[in-house]
């Protein structure tokens, strides 16, 4: 693992001085005095966040509320540190925490990154450690403000080092029974685990897949959406620092406890499950090899896909369609699993909500993706595709979204597949124009030149390469 980026900071103290010498030596007034210093270490490269930007001697950096929530927080976190607690402490403990969650999940505030160089995230896992683990409010008001506190990799390394994960570890096995608590401490493990390879072996070392699939089986499908967040998180290569992530190892890991059935049921009860993409999202982060595709379909995965498939376009839902499409690509790569697809009619049912969703050129790259995969050297299925409506596919969507740079590309692959190892599709695609379209493609957009040009030429053009 590299080291993270160096990045220039500045202190608070510096900057308060920074503005007194503009003020007292260069004769700015207040205001010139702050846009100077900002302007001045902006165009130095130096990271202002968290830096309270007020004037010295006009306004105090103790003025800002997120700091004044803080300094009160340490105060009664020590009084938990000396068992000084009662009614009145925790009640407030409980306000403060609130008030600093909601101070910090504003966008573009700045108040995240000033609690965070003010101590936030430790005191906050300090105050979570000492409450009584009876005051479940406390708990959850801890979790929450905890999961806005952690956005960047020097916050979640503030949590890993004040022993966060084993302490939220903790809190999740001991109030398992607790959905309101298993959901805000699973968030905690979403937004810790972002961007930091080292906090997900934290979490796996402390055998969060377990817990994760115990928590599934013994509450209801969507009860904690923040459960879905977490495994996909932990099964995501994000930290640009790593070179060799351990994110496959973590799938198959996952996968050997049983996770694939718990999130098959929640595919099953359908568009009523309130975190179906979700669920989606993370059985498709599970689905790292053949063996594990093939699973997921023994256990009706498949059916339960194109089911959900089918309820989006009656519900006329574009991006549980998409969510849906991009999951059963996944598994498709699984040559098993492409018979089952097309026996299941999967072809037909794809060019079905295809017209349902003629307007939105994501979903329908996502139904090309599919159906390049399923066609892939086998000449039966592209055939199967042609007679579903394929061809009229690909020449509506690049019609439809010239601008559109990955349908483009999506359907130029696409092609290809129904093509190479078909000639009778080649006279029914050139007969109705696809030619003019993938020269267009090829010439308006760099990352489909390839796609094109092998697309032009499997189509048996001899000057594909023009």
């Amino acid at each position: 693992m590299g080291p993270p980026k160096a990045v220039r900071t500045v202190s608070q103290e510096a900057f308060d001085e920074m503005v007194k010498e503009n003020m007292e030596d260069l004769g700015m007034d207040a205001t010139e005095a702050l846009e100077d210093a900002i302007q001045t270490l902006t165009l130095q490269g130096v990271d202002l966040s968290g830096i309270v930007t007020c004037v010295p001697g006009v306004s105090s950096v103790n003025d800002n509320p997120v700091i004044q929530t803080i300094e009160r927080l340490k105060q009664l976190d020590l009084k938990l540190a000396s068992s000084v607690e009662n009614d009145g402490v925790l009640k407030e403990i409980v306000e403060l925490l609130d008030r600093l969650n909601d101070s910090c999940t504003g966008k573009g505030s700045g108040n995240v990154a000033i609690a965070t160089r003010n101590g936030g995230v430790q005191l906050v896992s300090s105050v979570l450690l000492k409450l009584p683990s009876a005051f479940n409010q406390g708990v959850i008001s801890s979790l929450k403000t905890l999961a806005s506190l952690l956005h960047d990799l020097q916050s979640t390394e503030m949590f890993r080092e004040s022993g966060g994960p084993k302490a939220v570890v903790g809190i999740l096995k001991d109030k398992s029974e607790d959905v309101n608590i298993l959901d805000n401490g699973f968030s905690v493990v979403a937004a810790a685990a972002t961007g930091n390879e080292v906090l997900k072996a934290s979490f796996m070392d402390l055998k969060i897949d377990e817990l994760i699939v115990q928590c599934l089986r013994e509450h209801s499908s969507g009860s904690i959406p923040c459960l879905y967040d977490a495994i996909r998180v932990l099964l995501t290569s994000d930290d640009n620092r790593v070179v060799a992530s351990q994110v496959f190892g973590y799938a198959r890991r996952f996968a050997k406890t049983g996770i694939a059935e718990a999130l098959v049921g929640s595919l099953n009860q359908g568009i009523r499950t309130p975190s179906l993409m979700s669920a989606c999202n993370a059985l498709k982060a599970i689905a790292v090899n053949d063996e594990i595709c093939r699973g997921v379909a023994d256990i009706g995965g498949i059916d339960a896909i194109l089911c959900c498939i089918d309820e989006s376009g009656q519900q006329g839902n574009n991006a549980l369609a998409k969510t849906c499409c991009s999951l059963l690509s996944k598994l498709a790569g699984s040559d098993v699993n492409k018979g089952a697809i097309v026996e299941k009619r999967g072809m037909e049912r794809l060019i079905k909500i295809s017209t349902l969703f003629s307007d939105d050129p994501s979903v329908l790259q996502e139904i090309m993706s599919i159906i390049c995969v399923l066609s892939l050297r086998s000449p039966d299925k592209a055939a199967r595709a042609i007679e579903a409506g394929a061809g009229d596919l690909a020449i509506h969507a690049m019609n439809r979204f010239p601008e559109s740079e990955q349908l483009q590309r999506s359907a130029c692959f696409m092609i290809r597949n129904l093509v190479v190892r078909n000639p009778e599709n080649r006279a029914l695609l050139l007969g109705n124009g696809i030619e003019k379209l993938i020269r267009k493609a090829k010439s308006n957009h760099r990352s489909c030149k390839d796609a094109a040009t092998d697309a032009l030429r499997d189509l048996g053009l001899d000057d594909y390469n023009s």
